[in-house]
């Protein structure tokens, strides 16, 4: 692996906030990942895509994002920050999966709904105790002060109130909770 060598007047682009949240998340993510593959709670067929690296973390924003009761695609991809044409191909790997299918909207009968299948709600478990370890995995690395302070600055920097960003409300911690 080639290491890029920077100068000390560039240095801070490596080290700034925004950099170190995004390494974070990837860490994150890619570690909930490994641990969905390696989980006799996560359903076997998804668990070997996992295994082989064929799920990436993109699909972790539908697990994060759609709502037990289910959510129309333009719901789906605004709650995650993505396009409505990138969650639909997100969406798609889903329901070849089994993980999530479309059905009748029963507000609009030209909408259809994202909902989650059996085998959804089986790899929703198993994403739940996937994370639930990789936190405790953090707070054993940081140790639980550091911890908690950590997750106390994040919820007040990402509920802070941000100037909305093209006609859009932030994604926030007041709004994450809610379906849009």
């Amino acid at each position: 692996m080639t290491t890029l060598a920077y100068g000390v007047d560039e240095r801070w682009r490596l080290t700034h906030l925004g950099r170190l949240l995004g390494h974070a998340r990837r860490r994150f993510d890619e570690r909930v990942l490994w641990l969905m593959a390696h989980s006799p709670h996560a359903p076997l067929a998804l668990s070997n895509l996992a295994a082989r690296q064929r799920i990436s973390a993109a699909i972790v924003h539908i697990t994060r994002h759609l709502p037990l009761a289910g959510a129309r695609l333009s719901e789906l991809a605004a709650s995650a920050g993505m396009t409505k044409q990138a969650m639909g191909d997100l969406v798609d790997q889903c329901v070849a999966w089994g993980l999530v299918r479309r059905e009748p909207d029963p507000r609009d009968a030209r909408a259809r709904r994202i909902v989650f299948t059996p085998t959804g709600l089986d790899w929703l478990q198993a994403f739940r105790r996937a994370v639930e370890q990789a936190e405790a995995e953090f707070r054993a690395a940081v140790g639980d002060a550091v911890a908690a302070v950590v997750l106390l600055g994040l919820e007040a920097y990402a509920d802070g109130d941000l100037p909305p960003m093209q006609g859009q409300r932030p994604y926030n911690v007041r709004h994450r909770d809610q379906a849009p």
